[in-house]
Parts: structure tokens; sequence; C-alpha cells
């Protein structure tokens, strides 16, 4: 049996130690509360390291509204989070564990050294001398018959009696770090309304040739832009980067417009996307260049010499048009300036950035506290981070949401807590 230390000072425990749960921890420990926060590995913050990786995009500088605007038809009810903790106050509270951030060229936010273990130490290591309480290798298992949470441990399973719980377990994308959207049949079978989790930020499969997939998957495509149609049939497009995969297509472009893609697959099956392989060169220009004579060189070298194409765009010019359209340089042009796709399915949702679905924002109120239903194993649940139903591109949206959910979630406790006292 797990008792964390009797008190008659009101105690919440947090499930999950991503970013959410841990800026719901800090406001909460900030106002007082005893707080014991598990998590299911033997460290903090996996997923969060690894988003850092290659550089910790921590937010955006975009201003709002247009930021709120990124959370599609959340946008509103996340917009009222962001008015408590947005992205300037994220950066001041970096500040504030003594990590400067930048502006980079793209708008995007990073740390002045760009690694997010710095961060995460610090962090851990404030609240620790805070008072927060740490317990790794607790896997939630849900409630027990009067309340007390479940959890399973190397000792075995172990149980704690707590007076308000918030719930930060993160979405279904990248299980080997801990959010593996186990909890999803945990909340159902109390009646509370999860959305189905989707893979959001991810690739998708379009099925290249042999060739295509041996000899160029990992070859990066840029610059490139994007046409699509979202779900209302309004064209979009949008300039970026992507990477050809040995079954699609992925990448930092991709990942802006793969709601549409994904949802548009859902509906009709597929997603057409098109993509302007030569975005500096107007198609008049780009006819006139590419009419221009041959002589012995292959139709790669002509293509490299006259429109900048890499073999990466060549092999794709490949996929779409057979050998007698090859030879029709308008006709390559065309297809150069809007090459057609045909996307089959997102990438499954283990191997996806983020995740889309999960606890239903109608479910809770504003504080993020389950809303009073029969059933529910005790009073006092708030819900934060990537396990609620919202999703946003990668740029720094996420991790952005991510921290202001935890932080409205771990004040709603509190005032929930001292208001039941």
């Amino acid at each position: 049996m797990h008792a964390p230390h009797v008190s008659a000072t009101p105690r919440l425990a947090i499930v999950g130690g991503g970013p959410a749960g841990l800026m719901a921890a800090e406001v909460a420990r900030a106002a007082g509360l005893e707080v014991d926060l598990f998590e299911a590995k033997g460290s903090l913050g996996r997923k969060f390291l690894i988003a850092g990786k290659g550089g910790l995009n921590l937010t955006h500088s975009e201003p709002r509204p247009g930021f709120d605007a990124r959370y599609r038809e959340r946008g509103a009810a996340v917009g009222g989070w962001l008015d408590d903790f947005d992205a300037d106050a994220l950066r001041a509270w970096a500040r504030g564990l003594g990590v400067e951030t930048y502006v980079g060229s793209s708008g995007r936010v990073f740390p002045l050294d760009r690694k997010a273990a710095p961060l995460l130490r610090g962090w851990v290591r404030r609240l620790r001398d805070a008072g927060v309480r740490f317990h790794v290798h607790h896997c939630w298992l849900g409630w027990e018959g009067d309340g007390a949470l479940r959890f399973a441990t190397p000792d075995g399973e172990a149980t704690c009696k707590t007076d308000a719980v918030v719930l930060a377990l993160g979405g279904g994308s990248w299980p080997e770090l801990g959010s593996d959207g186990a909890w999803v049949d945990t909340l159902s079978a109390q009646g509370i309304e999860v959305a189905p989790l989707r893979p959001a930020n991810c690739g998708f499969d379009i099925g290249w040739s042999d060739f295509l997939a041996t000899r160029h998957a990992g070859a990066p495509l840029k610059p490139v832009v994007a046409h699509w149609r979202d779900l209302d049939g309004n064209l979009r497009t949008l300039q970026g980067e992507c990477v050809l995969t040995a079954t699609g297509i992925e990448g930092s472009l991709v990942y802006a417009i793969a709601a549409d893609l994904r949802d548009g697959i859902a509906r009709d099956g597929e997603a057409p996307l098109q993509l302007d392989l030569v975005p500096g060169r107007d198609l008049e220009r780009l006819g006139r260049d590419l009419a221009k004579p041959r002589g012995g060189r292959s139709l790669g070298e002509h293509l490299r010499r006259q429109a900048g194409l890499d073999a990466a765009k060549v092999a794709l010019l490949h996929e779409v048009l057979d050998k007698p359209a090859l030879q029709d340089m308008d006709r390559v042009a065309s297809t150069l300036k809007r090459l057609p796709l045909r996307l089959l399915r997102p990438r499954p949702l283990a191997e996806a950035i983020s995740t889309a679905g999960g606890v239903r924002l109608e479910a809770l109120d504003d504080a993020l506290m389950l809303r009073p239903r029969p059933g529910l194993p005790q009073q006092g649940i708030f819900c934060a981070g990537e396990m609620l139903d919202w999703e946003a591109p990668t740029g720094g949206y996420l991790l952005t949401a991510c921290f202001a959910s935890g932080l409205r979630a771990g004040r709603g406790a509190v005032r929930w807590l001292q208001g039941a006292r």
C-alpha cells in the first residue's frame, strides 16, 4: 500500500511527468498544497527531452489571434488557456529557470543552447526543492472502489488516497516514452467522453515504386509549395520543406497540413496533394528553360541544369509521368509546378509526433475538471495536456498549449480544494 505522509493540508496527486503535469505541480505546490507526482517511466519528461533532441522548439513568436487559430476548431478554448499563459509568459518562465530564448528566422522560439535537458533538470530540481514528491515507475491503472488511485510498480500494485487528481497522461504517440493511450479504456469505462485518438503531425503513405523507395527514402524536398483543399473545399497553399520516406512523405510542411489531409482521407478514402517542385520559377519561365536543346545530355542532367532539380525530384517526376510524357517538356513543366500525389493513409499513431482526440473538452468545465456525473470514482478529477481533445501543428504550438493547460488545471485544482475545505 502506497500512501504519502498524512497531512491536514489538501493533497493533490498528479499523474504524468510531462510539461503539463509538471506545470500543474508547480502551481499547486506554490499555493501550499501537498503534491505527489506519479510517472510511469523511470524518469520525467522523456518525450519533452526527445522533442528537444534536434533543438527544443519551446514556443512560437506568432502574435495572437493568429497563434490561437493554429488550434483549429479548439482555438477559442485553447485561447482561454493562453490568456493565462501565452508564449511571452512561457519565455519569461524559462528565463526564471536561467534559460534565455531567442526567435529563429521562422518565428520559432528556442533556448539559446537549443537544449531541453538543462531546462528540465532545473525545473525538476526547483520542484523537488519546493516539496513536490516524485514517484517514478508508477503506472496508473485507474481507481479502487473507494476512489484511491491504483498504480503498478516494480514492487507490486500500490494505491494512493488523494483529495484531487490532475491526469496529464499524454496522447498515444511515441508509446515507448510513456504516452501509450492506455488510459482511454480506463476513462471510457467510467463513462467519460473520449474522442478516438488519431495521428497528428504525421507522415502519410503514398506507395512509391521500389526504385524511389530504395534509392531516395530520406531525401529532403526543399523548398516546395504544397497545394491542397481543406475540408470545406477551399484551395490552400503553403511553402516549406518535407522528406521522402520509403512509404510516402513526412516533414514539417506535411505536419503543418496533416489535419486536413488526415480528415480528407477519413472522409473520401484518399487525399490529393500537389507539390510545386520549382517554386522559384513561374510556369512560363520554366517552360522556356526546359525547351532549350538537350544535346546529348540525359533527361536527368537536362532537368538538373535547366530547372535545378536534384535526383529525388527527378525520381518524383518519373513516379507520375510515363516515358512518352517525359519527352514533352511542356507536360514536364506543368507537372513540376503541380506534381500530383495521392495520399492513401496516415502513418500509424505510434509514429506520429502528437495525437488528435482525447478527453472531450465538453466533458470538462473551464478549470479542466470533469463535470459531475454518476459513476465518477471521485470528485476533483482534472485533465491536462495532450490527452485532451485538441491538436496543433509543430512549431512550439503543441508545447505552449501543454504548459498552459497544466497551469489551468493546477489552478483549478487549487481553487476546488480550497473551496471544498
